[in-house]
């Protein structure tokens, strides 16, 4: 995990893959790293960063996490309802959970949830265990949430008609 003051921006680092190209004269040696950026405070981006060096590819990919944040709807310290979310073949259920359950969720779900300020939740992982899909399959999960006030702005209503009935 590594953690920046930039207004209070958490990264954490999901996965690091070394690739090989072989070459007439040898080996190249280059690395991606993939990366999830969040403010703790409900907004959160991923990315992945190629280089020839595994620090700059952190860099580059944690840059490009920054800059494509979508916002994630919270309800106090959990989700507002239990959303599913696919990518590939790797599927995460997310749902809500009490005041002090905390994040009971695997490696890769945990650090998305972590950076989101997601801080009670319970998540479930299917299919390929890869961590990239598996992120990408929880910040789809997290796409779908909607507020209640985008609930009710959808619907032409205004929170209370929504809660009544």
């Amino acid at each position: 995990m590594t953690t920046k003051k930039e207004n209070e921006i958490v990264d954490f680092v999901v996965d690091v893959n070394r690739i090989t190209k072989v070459t007439k004269g040898g080996k190249r040696f280059s690395f991606s790293a993939f990366v999830v950026s969040g403010d703790r405070q409900g907004n959160i981006g991923i990315a992945l960063g190629k280089s020839r060096e595994v620090t700059q590819a952190i860099s580059k990919a944690t840059a490009k996490a920054r800059k494509n944040m979508i916002a994630v709807p919270l309800r106090n310290t959990t989700l507002p309802y239990d959303v599913i979310g696919r990518h590939g073949s790797s599927k995460v259920v997310l749902r809500s959970a009490f005041k002090g359950t905390g994040v009971i969720a695997g490696g890769a779900v945990r650090s998305v949830m972590e950076a989101a300020g997601v801080e009670d939740v319970l998540a479930k992982t299917f299919g390929a265990a890869n961590r990239q899909n598996v992120v990408k399959a929880t910040l789809n999960a997290l796409a779908k949430l909607r507020s209640a006030e985008q609930l009710a702005h959808l619907r032409g209503k205004t929170v209370k008609e929504i809660v009544k009935g």
